[in-house]
């Protein structure tokens, strides 16, 4: 399982209402993201509006074309688009920067 952390950033006047969505994600989304390779993902989120997520999948790339083929991803997006800055009209999904890992400390 390969692991990926990426960035965004929440327009920090929308910080509380990005956090209150977060706190009730529709169920068929979650299961989308699942079905498609999406593991372990989480969201973390700075007092700024930086956003840095970690997921781990197989192929980041198949999971991401697996999900935006499912009608619940283009809704999702459609409605998260508008607390991002910087994603000059793609959907956040397309949007985030890949961060090179540098260090993983191991259970061995």
């Amino acid at each position: 399982m390969n692991r990926y952390c990426f960035c965004l950033q929440v327009r920090p006047d929308r910080l509380d209402e990005y956090v209150e969505r977060h706190r009730n994600v529709w169920p068929d989304m979650q299961a989308a993201l699942r079905e498609s390779g999406w593991h372990n993902y989480s969201l973390f989120l700075r007092d700024d509006g930086l956003l840095i997520g970690y997921v781990e999948s197989h192929d980041l790339d198949a999971a991401q074309r697996a999900m935006a083929a499912t009608e619940v991803n283009a809704r999702w997006q459609a409605q998260m688009a508008e607390f991002f800055a910087g994603t000059d009209g793609r959907p956040p999904d397309e949007s985030f920067l890949l961060l090179p890992e540098i260090f993983h400390l191991t259970d061995s």
